[in-house]
C-alpha cells in the first residue's frame, strides 16, 4: 500500500489520469454497442433509465476498484460516473446512481467510507437537479455540453472535499488526505467527465455525418416517387409512397394520413397501424389544426403510440401536407424505435418529403381539377340544354297555353330565368342565393309538368344566401330527387331544400318523399358523383355529398362543406 507521504501531487494526478484513460476506453468500446444509444441524449423513458443507472453505476463501481489506496482512503475517479447519471438520467437516476456507488464505497470500509457515500450519492442528486432545472427551461442541448459536465464535477468534487473535511476522523488525517488528493481528484474527474461528454457528442457527430448520404437519398425519392401521389391521394398511392421512403431513408416507420384516418403505414408498429382506421395521435391532430411540423422526441414533447401499449416506436416527426392556399389536406410522418436516435438530418429530410409530397399531390389535383372541369362543362352544358327536360316543358307549355295563358306566360318567364342561370354563369363560384334562384325556375317548370302531383318548400334562411359554393353543386341533385324519385311515385311527392350552418360547416339538404333510392355500384349517377367529387377537390375528403334512405318513406341527401363568405369587391 502506498503511503501519503511517499506520493507527490503530479504523480497521483498522472495516475488517475491512466485510471481515466482505461475509464474513457471501456467508454468507447461502450459507444459501439446498442446500450450506449440512450446516453446519446436526454433520457426520460424508464427503460432508458434503467439503462442509463446501470451504465453509470458500473463506472462509478469501476471508478472506486480502479483507485488507489491512501492511508484508509481511496483516489478515484467515482464522481464521473455519478454526476454523468445526474446529468444524463435526472434527480431519481443521478440519486439512485450515487447511491449505488456510495454504499459500495461504504461496504469497503475505511475512516472516509461514510464522508465518501454521502458525497458520492450527493453527486449524483446535484446532477440530477441540474437536468431538471435545464429541462424546465427548454435548455436539454445544454444537458449534453462538456463544459457543463466539467463546472458540475469540479463543483461536486469540492464539495466532496469539504464533507470529508466535515465528517471524517480524525480530523488531522482527514485534512492531510484532502490535502494531498485534492487537486489530483478535482482535476481528474472534471477533465474526465468532460471528455466522456465529449465522447458522446463524437458518437452523435459521427451518426449525423453518415446523415450526410440522405442528400442522395433525397433525390432518389424524388425521383421514384414521380407520379405516385399525382394518381390520386389513395391507400393504395399512400402505402406504395410509405414504402419507397422507408426504404430510402431507413426511418424505423412511415405513415400517411388525411385529415381523418391512416392512409399508408410501413414499418416498426404496421402489425397495428391499420390503414383505413382513424387518426389517434393528438400530435397528429395538433400539427392538422395548426399546420405546423411537430417533432415528439419523447423529452420536451412525449410521445407514446395511442394504439399499442407495447409499440416499439419512441419519437415522431409529424409534417403537415399542404395543398392550394396553404390548406392542410394530411400528414407525413417517420417514426424511429425507442433504442434509436433520431437524427436531425432526418427532420430536415422529412420536411423535404413532406413539400415532395405536397406538391404531387398539389400537381395531380390541379390535373384532376382540369379533366373534371372539361367533364363537369360537358354534362353541365348536357343538362342546361338538356332535350330531354325542354321536351318535357314545352309540352308542359303547349298543354298549358290554351286553357291558361297566364301561367303559359309565367312558364316561359321560368324557362328563360333557367336557362339565362345555366349559360351565363361566371367562374365557377355562386353563392346560396344564385343556386337556389336557379334552381327554383327549375322547380317551377317541374311544378307546371306534375299539375298538382308535386310539392316543394323551400327551408333556407337569408342569413344563408351569401355563403359560397361550387356553381350548379344544387341543380343536379334536385334533378336526381325529380327524376329517379317524385316521377316514379304514382301518389303525391314532396321535395324539401333546407340548409343550416353550425360553427364553420354549410350543410344543404335536398329530401324528397319516395324513398326510392338505391346505390349504384359505379356510384350515385354522373351528376351527384360530378358534384361529390369536386366538392372533395376543391375543400378535402371531410367534405361532399352523404345519401340516406328510409325506404318508401323518404330519401335525404346531404351536401356538406366549409361555410365560406362571399367575396364583396374592394
Amino acid at each position: 500500500m502506498l503511503e501519503l507521504e511517499s506520493i507527490n501531487h503530479l504523480a497521483l494526478i498522472g495516475s488517475l489520469m491512466q485510471q481515466m484513460c482505461v475509464y474513457l476506453v471501456i467508454a468507447y468500446l461502450l459507444s459501439k454497442t446498442p446500450l450506449f444509444a440512450p446516453l446519446m441524449q436526454v433520457t426520460v423513458r424508464l427503460p432508458d433509465k434503467l439503462v442509463c443507472y446501470v451504465v453509470f453505476s458500473a463506472f462509478c463501481v469501476m471508478g472506486t476498484y480502479l483507485g488507489f489506496q491512501i492511508e484508509g482512503a481511496i483516489a478515484n475517479t467515482r464522481a464521473i460516473g455519478a454526476v454523468l447519471g445526474g446529468l444524463l438520467g435526472g434527480p431519481l437516476v443521478g440519486l439512485a446512481v450515487g447511491l449505488t456507488g456510495g454504499l459500495h464505497r461504504y461496504s469497503l470500509g475505511g475512516f472516509t467510507a461514510s464522508a465518501c457515500a454521502v458525497s458520492t450519492t450527493l453527486e449524483g442528486l446535484l446532477g440530477g437537479c441540474l437536468n431538471l432545472y435545464l429541462l424546465r427551461r427548454h435548455r436539454a442541448d445544454r444537458l449534453l455540453s462538456p463544459a457543463i459536465a466539467f463546472g458540475t464535477t469540479l463543483f461536486s468534487e469540492i464539495a466532496q472535499m469539504i464533507i470529508i473535511l466535515a465528517m471524517a476522523r480524525p480530523y488531522e488525517q482527514a485534512g492531510r488526505l484532502v490535502a494531498h488528493i485534492a487537486l489530483p481528484m478535482i482535476v481528474n474527474n472534471s477533465v474526465g467527465a468532460a471528455l466522456f461528454m465529449r465522447l458522446i457528442l463524437d458518437r452523435r457527430e459521427t451518426l449525423e455525418k453518415y446523415s450526410v448520404a440522405f442528400s442522395a437519398k433525397a433525390l432518389r425519392i424524388a425521383e421514384r416517387s414521380v407520379g405516385v401521389l399525382m394518381r390520386g391521394f389513395n391507400e393504395k398511392n399512400c402505402r406504395a409512397m410509405a414504402s419507397i421512403i422507408q426504404e430510402e431513408t431507413g426511418v424505423g416507420a412511415v405513415a400517411i394520413t388525411d385529415c381523418e384516418k391512416l392512409l399508408g403505414f410501413v414499418g416498426v408498429g404496421a402489425d397495428h397501424h391499420l390503414p383505413g382506421t382513424p387518426i389517434s395521435s393528438p400530435h397528429t391532430f395538433y400539427a392538422i389544426a395548426h399546420n405546423e411540423v411537430v417533432y415528439a422526441d419523447g423529452v420536451e414533447i412525449s410521445y407514446s403510440c395511442g394504439v399499442s401499449r407495447d409499440c416499439k416506436l419512441g419519437s415522431c416527426l409529424v409534417i403537415p401536407l399542404r395543398g392550394e392556399g396553404n390548406r392542410v389536406f394530411g400528414t407525413i410522418k417517420l417514426y424511429e424505435p425507442k433504442r434509436k436516435f433520431f437524427s436531425s438530418l432526418n427532420r430536415t429530410l422529412g420536411e423535404g418529403i413532406a413539400r415532395l409530397l405536397s406538391n404531387q399531390v398539389l400537381a395531380g389535383t390541379i390535373d384532376e381539377q382540369k379533366q373534371l372541369l372539361a367533364q363537369s362543362e360537358i354534362k353541365l352544358l348536357q343538362a342546361q340544354i338538356n332535350p330531354h327536360f325542354l321536351f318535357n316543358a314545352l309540352n308542359t307549355l303547349a298543354a298549358v297555353i290554351r286553357r291558361d295563358p297566364e301561367a303559359a306566360r309565367q312558364i316561359v318567364h321560368y324557362l328563360s330565368t333557367f336557362f339565362r342561370k345555366s349559360l351565363k354563369r361566371v367562374g365557377d363560384e355562386a353563392t346560396l342565393k344564385d343556386e337556389i334562384e336557379h334552381v327554383d325556375a327549375y322547380l317551377r317548370i317541374e311544378l307546371a309538368r306534375f299539375a298538382g302531383r308535386l310539392d316543394v318548400e323551400l327551408a333556407v334562411a337569408d342569413d344563408l344566401l351569401h355563403l359560397r359554393l361550387p356553381a350548379f353543386s344544387l341543380q343536379p341533385i334536385v334533378e336526381n330527387a325529380i327524376k329517379y324519385g317524385i316521377s316514379q311515385m304514382i301518389e303525391p311527392g314532396k321535395i324539401t331544400i333546407s340548409a343550416r350552418r353550425e360553427q364553420d360547416v354549410l350543410t344543404i339538404v335536398v329530401e324528397d318523399t319516395a324513398g326510392l333510392y338505391k346505390p349504384l355500384p359505379d356510384g350515385d349517377g354522373l351528376g351527384m358523383n360530378l358534384v361529390d367529387r369536386r366538392i372533395k377537390i376543391r375543400y378535402g375528403a371531410a367534405y361532399g355529398i352523404s345519401v340516406s334512405c328510409e325506404p318508401e318513406q323518404w330519401t335525404r341527401v346531404a351536401i356538406r362543406l366549409p361555410a365560406e363568405e362571399e367575396l364583396v369587391p374592394c
